[in-house]
């Protein structure tokens, strides 16, 4: 048996849809599973055991365009899939997938070009991602989150370089704050200065503050006083599950932080939710999380991603999430 996924969104996407793996290796136990991505997608994914090989789509490189795609289909051809799998709703993935010529090519009823699949599946939108992930392969299972945990697998060398930044810092045997201020979208932001007021306040309790982020976040004017151990845009993303798994606390936005936390149950994941809801189905799929927001606010929510300002001009959604709020929470979790 013969598996092929077609997944090239977002890093959390990419994140969610390692419960998939585990439940097709339950379905189909010997079957070998090749997954098509984006490069950062594949770094993600790296020393999965349930993977077989990761095929890196570069849209923006060697396969960029028309040529680009119909190259890539020509190999995927090849490999005579028994089955195709393809979350992702763009027209390019479905194109890809009909391209592959397999006789079972399954993706979603809302995708872009979902005619060229042989079983559409319903996108439900009541479900969490994670649980529209394994509906591919029918039936949910009881006790899904129990039984289908996210699963990232740094490797030695990423477990070795954030043990070096356990003791360089002095952060080995203490509780971690891990704060994530960064989103790909504005409104998806919890304002800087709230971010920076949390810091300050965790530090003025003698807490150990660990600021994460990739190097967009660099550019951001975040508070970083002595004792504070800024990693924006010095870790890989297997070394940033790495220090995510030995944090006590994350503190993030609405973005892949959440998703890839979720992977270690000890973790207490604290997320901000402002233009976005829990019911659009990406709050964080670990138990140990809570989700704060403005509820009873009637432009609630604004977009399934945010977007680049608020549409109302007033941004309470945001502004109305007080800093103290956040602190609370997190000294309670790192009192329990």
């Amino acid at each position: 048996m013969k598996i092929l996924i077609i997944h090239t969104a977002f890093i959390g996407d990419i994140v969610l849809s390692t419960p998939l793996l585990k439940r097709i290796k339950d379905v189909y136990p010997e079957a070998k599973i090749t997954y098509v991505t984006t490069p950062v997608g594949a770094s993600i994914l790296r020393n999965n055991e349930n993977i077989t090989e990761i095929i890196e789509y570069d849209k923006r490189g060697v396969h960029s365009g028309v040529k680009g795609l119909i190259a890539l289909g020509r190999r995927l051809r090849y490999e005579n899939f028994n089955l195709v799998l393809t979350p992702h709703r763009y027209l390019r993935s479905s194109i890809l997938s009909w391209l592959t010529r397999s006789p079972k090519r399954v993706g979603y009823n809302t995708a872009s070009g979902a005619v060229l699949f042989t079983k559409r599946i319903k996108y439900d939108k009541s479900k969490h991602e994670v649980e529209k992930l394994l509906s591919f392969l029918g039936e949910l299972p009881e006790n899904s989150r129990e039984s289908y945990p996210i699963e990232l697998y740094p490797s030695k060398k990423d477990i070795q370089k954030v043990d070096d930044i356990w003791k360089e810092n002095r952060l080995i045997d203490k509780d971690v704050v891990a704060v994530a201020p960064g989103s790909k979208w504005f409104t998806k932001k919890w304002p800087l200065e709230y971010f920076n007021k949390v810091i300050d306040l965790l530090v003025a309790n003698n807490k150990k503050v660990v600021i994460i982020g990739g190097r967009d976040e660099m550019l951001l004017n975040v508070h970083t006083p002595s004792g504070v151990v800024d990693l924006r845009g010095k870790t890989t993303l297997l070394e940033l599950a790495e220090v995510l798994k030995r944090s006590k606390v994350v503190l993030t936005n609405d973005s892949s932080p959440i998703h890839i936390a979720s992977a270690f149950k000890n973790t207490k994941i604290i997320a901000l939710f402002g233009p976005t809801v829990k019911a659009f189905g990406f709050f964080p799929w670990s138990k140990n999380s809570e989700v704060l927001e403005v509820e009873n606010l009637s432009c609630r929510p604004c977009a399934i991603h945010g977007g680049n300002k608020c549409p109302k001009g007033h941004f309470k959604c945001m502004l109305d999430l007080k800093p103290e709020v956040a602190f609370d929470k997190i000294l309670a979790s790192l009192k329990r």
